[in-house]
Parts: C-alpha cells; structure tokens; sequence
C-alpha cells in the first residue's frame, strides 16, 4: 500500500539526481533496468519514513538492558489505549548502545472535515512519531477550539499563508489529534505560541513520541549517524574534533565513547544552535565536551601558539576529527517535497572541500578523518572522495567497522577495491518488503540516504 506518492522535486534537480545513478560505470556494473529501478525505488522511499526508530542509548550513564526496560515502562504509556498495537523493543545485534522500535503503518485513519495545516518539517516530525507544536501550525479553522478532534495536513511546498482559515494548495494527510490550542491562542496574540498544538491520537505512522522520555538515558538519531561515530573509533583521552557539530547527536555519542575521557571539541558557525549542543552535553552529562561558537573551516592558523584550547587551533592538534558535513540533504527522511533548486544543491560541493581542508591539516600525523553526509548525490560523496584523494596524497582510506551499509556508488572513477571501502546507505525498500524482513535487519538496510569514509593521515 503506497499513501504518498515519489518525492517531489524540482525537474533540474531530479535530472540532476537521476544522472547518479544512470551514470556509464554504473550502468556498466548492473545495466540500465537494474539502475532505473534503483532510481525509481529511491524516490519512493525517500517520501515514507524509516520502518524501524533507532534509539541510541546513553550507556555512559547505565547498561544497554536496564535503558531498555525503563524505555519499554514508559513507551507503555503511550499505547494504553490501543488495542490494535503491541510494543516491540529490541537490541541491535552488532551496535552495542542501540535500541530499535517497529514504526507501524500506514495505518487506516479516516479523514475529518476539521483540517489543521502544518509546515512540511513539522509534517515529517509527525510521520516519525512527534506531536504537533504550536510554532508548526501555519493554518486552522476559525473557531477551533482546545479539545476538538482535527486531521492534521502537512504543507510539503510550503506556500500556505501563516494564519490562514484553511488552505487548497498541495498537502498531505499525516494523521488525526486533539487540539491542545485553539485559534485564538495560535494566532491572536501577535507571539510565537509555544508547546504541543495538536496532540497525536490517530498518526498515519505510528512510532513513540519521545517528548520528555528519559532524556538522560534515550536519544532519538538515525542508525547511520550512530555508525559513522562507531567508524570514527575514538578512544578514552584522545581529542576529538567535530567540526560541524550541531544539535551536537554525535558530538555527544563520541564523548560516550571516549567514556567521557579526554576532549572533544565541537564547533558550529551559528551561535543559537551551539546552545543546544550545549544542552544535549549538560543532559547526558558529558563533561568532555567543549563547543564553540566558530566556523570550521577555519578552524586551523599557523599564528597561534601550541597550548591553545579555543579555536582556531594550531595544525596537527587532533588525534581524529569527524567531518559530517552540510550537505543538501537529499537522504533524509520523511520528505515528500524538496523545493532545493539545481543552484542551491550544487552549492555544497565547494564548501565541503574547504572545511576538507581545514579537516586535514587539523588532524595528526596517524590521526583518523571520517567524512560523511546525509545525501544521496555523487558529487557530495563519492566524487569529494576521489578529489581528497587526488589534493591529499598522505590521506588513505580505510576499512570501515561496523559496516552496515553497501559499497560506494561508481561513477566517480574510484576503483571497485576503493568503493568497497566505502559506506553508502540507500533505502531502496518498499515498506511491503521491509514489513517481512526481522526487526534488527530491517533497520540496517531500511535508513536514511547516508554516506560515510574513512581515512588515515599518514
């Protein structure tokens, strides 16, 4: 059953994205049918979440068993009700602090003629389980009130007018609620309301909402995400740069590591958003890690002494440093509208490759680099792999463990021993067939769009 159609995007940018994977070397290696449908199932899938939410659990603070028992009594709570749902919490069989959760659905819900509309972000949040906060709805009926019975649409090209009565543009159904706020609390006062708006009760996709849940012990990321910091490998008393690290999810998950030993130092460019890495370090209580409000890519100056501990930091001063990288983020999920432009999407390749720069000379002698992204482009992943080998003689990859993913994507005129080095996640499953595969299978290979290398400064 398919509720949502392919996601939507501009012509040049799924040209664009269609080149990729209809590329000579790719279709040398598996032929113009095979990649096609790869192509086509991609799309799909990007427009549907994950069929399994990945926790990763804070095991610096207690054991992977005991999180999952607290985690399974307060999950409980939220499923009281319903008759036709049953709570399964497994381990993962390879990552030792991951917990996953079965996102059940799409679920029959029977439209109301009471609409609420929502942003499009805040309509993925939903498809993955959050409820609706006051500051994503953009349109209500006039006299709503707390308490009534609403479906919630999400605006995926976001052209509803903030404070409309209701709205005939594109949307998508993502499920029924209670309102918690009516209009004239939404709208009227003039100030950004805060708090939950409409509480779900009737999602498309049901999957826990971890409002408030165990904060200290349970963090919602995507699985590869957690990889890419297993990959990264740091150890207790190294330091650790992560240098695009905002809301901090594996800046926290290094320190963890690390055993909250040592230094990990996590910058991003935008100062509110360094706040909430901030916050996630004082909530799982990580003293190790120290954030600044800086621009990586200039993270590194040959004029500053060698006992420096702010940036920007003398050259070789990092024992390993994680580059995830902005990126145009054609990987993530739930997005069922992208209104990226062609210009827009071609901008990240020239970024990435300066903050590669800043990365390399940061790093020591022997040091390790992870680069990673969550898109799906040959030009943000494989091919940066094939330029940084080209600028950077002394850098080498490496074989990557825990490898969950698949190769690299030809195209780039890497060798197949080097995209085999490579780890490239791409959810190319139907929701029917990830339905028959078990639980902690399923989440490895039904994910985000996702890409992770390794090198080694030699």
């Amino acid at each position: 059953m398919s509720v949502f159609p392919r996601i939507s995007l501009r012509p040049e940018v799924a040209q664009y994205l269609k080149g990729a994977f209809l590329n000579s070397e790719l279709l040398a290696s598996i032929g113009k049918e095979e990649a096609e449908h790869h192509f086509q199932t991609l799309l799909t899938c990007l427009s549907h979440p994950p069929s399994s939410t990945c926790v990763r659990a804070n095991v610096h603070l207690s054991s992977l068993g005991e999180i999952r028992v607290k985690l399974g009594e307060e999950l409980k709570k939220q499923i009281s009700g319903w008759e036709d749902e049953e709570l399964e919490i497994v381990t993962h069989p390879v990552l030792p602090d991951v917990l996953l959760i079965p996102v059940v659905g799409p679920r029959c819900v029977q439209k109301l003629s009471s609409e609420v509309v929502v942003g499009a972000q805040c309509g993925n949040a939903v498809l993955r389980g959050a409820n609706v906060f006051a500051p994503g709805i953009v349109a209500c009926p006039k006299f709503m009130k707390a308490g009534e019975v609403v479906s919630v649409f999400s605006d995926v090209e976001g052209k509803c007018t903030r404070g409309a009565f209701s709205f005939q543009g594109m949307t998508t159904f993502v499920g029924n609620g209670v309102a918690e706020k009516g209009r004239a609390e939404l709208f009227g006062a003039g100030e950004t309301v805060r708090g939950v708006g409409v509480r779900m009760t009737e999602p498309l996709y049901w999957s826990p909402s971890f409002d408030g849940v165990l904060p200290h012990l349970a963090f919602l990321q995507n699985l590869p995400s957690v990889v890419a910091s297993h990959v990264l490998g740091p150890r207790p008393g190294e330091r650790v740069l992560d240098m695009c690290a905002a809301p901090g999810g594996k800046t926290c998950h290094i320190a963890t590591l690390m055993e909250d030993q040592g230094e990990v130092v996590a910058l991003d460019k935008i100062r509110n958003k360094t706040q909430l890495i901030r916050e996630n370090a004082k909530i799982l209580k990580l003293l190790s890690v120290k954030v600044f409000c800086f621009n990586g890519a200039k993270v590194v100056s040959d004029d500053v002494g060698h006992d420096t501990r702010e940036p920007p930091f003398p050259p070789e001063s990092f024992d390993r440093v994680l580059l995830d990288a902005p990126c145009s983020g054609l990987g993530q999920r739930p997005n069922m509208a992208s209104t990226w432009t062609l210009k827009e999407v071609s901008s990240y390749p020239p970024l990435q490759r300066s903050l590669f720069h800043a990365a390399v000379r940061a790093l020591k002698r022997g040091g390790v680099l992870v680069y990673s992204t969550c898109t799906v482009t040959l030009a943000e992943n494989e091919e940066q792999v094939a330029w940084a080998l080209r600028t950077f003689p002394d850098l080498t990859l490496q074989p990557q463990e825990p490898r969950l993913g698949g190769d690299g994507l030809p195209g780039a005129g890497l060798s197949p021993e080097q995209l085999r080095l490579l780890q490239r996640f791409r959810p190319e499953l139907s929701w029917e067939a990830a339905a028959h595969i078990p639980l902690a299978r399923r989440a490895d290979v039904d994910t985000i769009g996702f890409f992770i290398a390794k090198f080694q400064k030699n």
